[in-house]
């Protein structure tokens, strides 16, 4: 090959998925947050940054947004961290249990969710029924429309984000240095704080980092639980594009949002890598020592664990206190996985209620529910998100695969700038992206297509199936296809029998996360789909936005046993693949 060709070749892999997002991406991004500070009509000019900054109550939503987003993170991480815990040191079965309990709330819709909060926490609603039930009294305060409300939504959302974030970096950890810990005298707490959480700090980092940035995009939750002092940017965007038509006003929210979301990124890559997002440890040799001052910081450190043990030494002989932290601690997570699961289950018996209203306990029986959805409204609806969801997954898979093998096998210097090319869209608020395609497809004609849906599907999906893929392609061995070869097999029978077969199982859950998040994706739904062309999200969102009904209790039932069914699958084949590689590894 021409040597002035081999740069192409090399890198032919990368190519299609950074013209996608050239294309798909960065452009309308880059002009909806240049409308900030440049218009057709003025030219260069700073009005609509002025104005935010000028006027107290953007000020006041910037800041109030930041807040939720910040304590929506915390408390994400303090719940997510236990479960993650559990699930890495449990075996067997009761793993896998476990791990199914968080990937059934991780796949459940947005919408879904928000709606069974609606459920719980209503004037007439489960938790007001208890409420009622203990104390003979309900709850004096609204329990829906403030800030409680809020939290808890958005924490139940993002909460199986950080547990799959946190749990692959604590597999990746050494079992054996906790033992050598323990056999070196640390207490369970010293080797907890000193040796595993360090570990696993880049893997919480990452999942503060993915939570964070969602939440600040966020709109869904403030808009169904919250009242108006709960309004965030993202709400406040909406209507500058939707009602006001201010697109330069819209533009400088919108930058304040980057800009924020920027800053948190470029510290996390300063502090543990880009690399550590993929499941990669940073490279570099660490730090040198400080000499004196690590072995000062080292003897303080230890002195403080010492007067620590002492405090606590009274504490541990008591008879039965061991076997109590453990009930409790026990006791905590599980009511963690119940407040992940238990919601969306709610749902379902409202949905057979014979009352116009949704109250607890429901009056049954009734199907008027799920008869009020077989109209071609809901019908299109529904079809057309199943096939966006298809398309999106079929096309997601074909840019993410290659600029996998490419980034795995290939690429060298350039790897960690083009990397975080290829992850840019999940750091960037979803809101953005919205608004950045719309302001785009109007003006090509893609409002209200099919092929529009399908291209702001796949922005959103892809950075996420190239994180799955990147991790496949690591865990294939190539000399499985040279000894395939040896023995005589040709190109299509290595493909067919050794390389399709391993890729599979990893293939179907990239394609299944890309499936799931084109299914429940609402922000690009609200700007690119037109009054007839509506996905099933914005369907139930233009339902729920009307009025609250069991209608949407029927529909959201459906949309959660569909992925109850599909995780269900996807984890059996998963399994059985997994069993089958001893067998033809022999």
């Amino acid at each position: 090959m021409n040597a002035a060709l081999r740069p192409l070749y090399r890198n032919a892999g990368a190519a299609p998925l950074l013209i996608f997002l050239a294309l798909a991406f960065f452009i309308p991004v880059a002009t909806i947050l240049g409308m900030a500070v440049w218009t057709p009509a003025d030219g260069l000019t700073l009005a609509s940054l002025q104005r935010i900054a000028s006027t107290p109550v953007y000020a006041s939503i910037l800041l109030r947004t930041l807040e939720i987003s910040v304590w929506t993170t915390a408390l994400c991480l303090l719940g997510g961290l236990p479960i993650a815990l559990l699930i890495h040191r449990l075996r067997g079965s009761a793993r896998s249990v476990v791990y199914l309990l968080v990937l059934l709330p991780f796949w459940t819709s947005f919408l879904v969710k928000s709606f069974a909060w609606l459920v719980l926490l209503g004037k007439n609603g489960t938790v007001n029924a208890m409420i009622v039930l203990l104390t003979g009294e309900p709850a004096n305060a609204s329990l829906l429309f403030n800030l409680n409300a809020v939290l808890i939504g958005m924490v139940h959302g993002l909460m199986p984000f950080a547990v799959l974030t946190i749990l692959p970096v604590l597999e990746s950890i050494d079992p054996r240095l906790l033992p050598a810990a323990a056999c070196l005298g640390a207490r369970p707490v010293e080797a907890f704080v000193r040796v595993l959480l360090p570990l696993a700090l880049p893997g919480i980092a990452a999942a503060g980092l993915i939570v964070f940035v969602t939440s600040v995009g966020f709109f869904i939750v403030p808009a169904l639980l919250g009242g108006p002092r709960q309004t965030m940017v993202a709400n406040v965007v909406i209507e500058m594009v939707q009602e006001l038509l201010n697109w330069p006003l819209a533009s400088a929210a919108a930058v304040l949002m980057f800009v924020v979301v920027a800053l948190l990124f470029g510290l996390y890559i300063r502090s543990f890598g880009i690399e550590t997002l993929i499941g990669r440890a940073r490279t570099g040799s660490p730090a040198p020592a400080q000499g004196n001052l690590s072995l000062q910081r080292l003897a303080w450190q230890r002195q403080c664990w010492v007067a620590w043990d002492l405090m606590t030494a009274p504490l541990t002989r008591l008879p039965g206190l061991e076997s109590l932290v453990r009930v409790v601690a026990w006791l905590g997570v599980v009511a963690l996985l119940l407040f992940l699961v238990l919601p969306a289950l709610f749902l379902i018996p409202v949905s057979f209620s014979t009352s116009g209203i949704i109250d607890w306990p429901p009056q049954f029986f009734s199907w008027q529910w799920y008869a009020a959805l077989d109209t071609p409204a809901w019908r299109s609806a529904a079809w057309r998100s199943a096939t966006v969801a298809a398309a999106t997954g079929v096309l997601s898979l074909a840019l993410a695969y290659p600029a996998a093998v490419w980034f795995v096998r290939q690429a060298q210097r350039s790897r960690v700038p083009v990397l975080v090319l290829m992850i840019a869209p999940m750091i960037v608020p979803r809101i953005i992206i919205a608004i950045g395609l719309f302001y785009l497809f109007a003006r090509i004609g893609l409002v209200g297509s099919w092929v529009g849906l399908v291209l702001g599907h796949t922005v959103i999906a892809l950075p996420f199936v190239l994180i799955t893929m990147i991790a496949v392609v690591q865990a294939y061995d190539e000399r499985l296809d040279h000894a395939a070869a040896v023995c005589g097999a040709g190109t299509l029978m290595r493909l067919r029998r050794v390389t399709l077969p391993l890729l599979a199982p990893g293939a179907l859950s990239a394609f299944l996360f890309a499936f799931v998040t084109s299914l429940d994706e609402l922000t690009i739904a609200m700007f690119v789909t037109g009054g007839l062309s509506s996905t099933l999200p914005k369907q139930m969102w233009d339902e729920a936005l009307l009025r609250v009904s069991p209608t949407l209790a029927a529909a959201s039932t459906m949309v959660f046993l569909f992925m109850s069914v599909v995780v269900l699958l996807a984890q059996t084949f998963r399994q059985r693949s997994n069993a089958a590689k001893p067998a033809s590894n022999a």
